[in-house]
């Protein structure tokens, strides 16, 4: 149990005394201790009723803004994690998966989609099963970009405020992961299977991630923002159609 600072005791025992003091001078002013006693009780009774609305209302109202105020700065870090990586890395790991046809065409966003239609889209990727195409040629591609954005995912990493995202925590993490990997094997060539097999499946660990976070940074930028939401529209990383020159 934490322990109570001394100069609070202290401090709520010299409040203690004022308050005792005050009554004392008052009674021995106007000797009426039916007229204190009558205040004394009704301001303890009503003492009940204020911890009720610190505590459940102005509280709660205090928690929500701050919640509120986080999220934006979360939404922040989240844009920037896919204007510098995300979308990319989207893009990529979709041209390498063998079953990305099935899922594409559900994932090209467009300006009339609701909550809901976004929570569809994001349960049914939940069962798409993706199957990486891996060889020396991409991973060594792949290897050369995530190297190049290592300081700007450690960065992240130490933003204190991806501590209360655990989704997208987790996202940096595998990400990260899938840097040291790649990195710590040199030149990447002629690799057993087995290990071109672990590669895969941090690499489809990244990609099903990504989708999710995508999906749901986007629901925000449709609500919030709509001149990002029409800038991702026009750089879908699902869309091969997609083009940011504006028609």
């Amino acid at each position: 149990m934490k322990k109570i600072p001394k100069w609070q005791v202290l401090f709520g025992i010299l409040l203690i005394v004022l308050s005792i003091s005050v009554y004392y001078a008052h009674f021995l002013i106007f000797r009426d201790a039916h007229h204190i006693f009558i205040y004394l009780i009704g301001d303890v009774a009503f003492v009940f009723i204020e911890v009720l609305m610190v505590t459940l209302v102005l509280h709660q109202l205090l928690h929500f803004r701050e919640k509120k105020s986080l999220l934006n700065k979360l939404n922040m870090v989240i844009g920037a994690f896919f204007s510098e990586a995300g979308t990319e890395l989207l893009r990529v790991f979709s041209d390498l998966d063998l079953e990305a046809g099935k899922v594409k065409g559900r994932l090209i966003v467009r300006s009339d989609w609701t909550e809901k239609d976004f929570l569809k889209v994001k349960k049914e990727f939940i069962r798409h099963a993706p199957k990486i195409d891996v060889n020396d040629e991409n991973l060594s591609e792949l290897k050369n970009f995530l190297k190049g954005k290592r300081h700007f995912l450690l960065r992240l990493l130490e933003n204190p405020n991806i501590l209360e995202h655990d989704s997208f925590t987790d996202l940096l993490w595998s990400v990260f992961h899938l840097t040291e990997e790649l990195d710590y094997r040199g030149e990447i060539t002629d690799l057993p299977d087995k290990d071109y097999g672990h590669l895969k499946g941090d690499m489809e660990r990244v990609y099903s991630r990504l989708i999710s976070e995508w999906l749901d940074y986007v629901s925000h930028l449709k609500n919030s923002y709509p001149y990002l939401f029409s800038m991702t529209m026009r750089t879908n990383p699902f869309d091969s159609k997609a083009s940011v020159i504006v028609k």
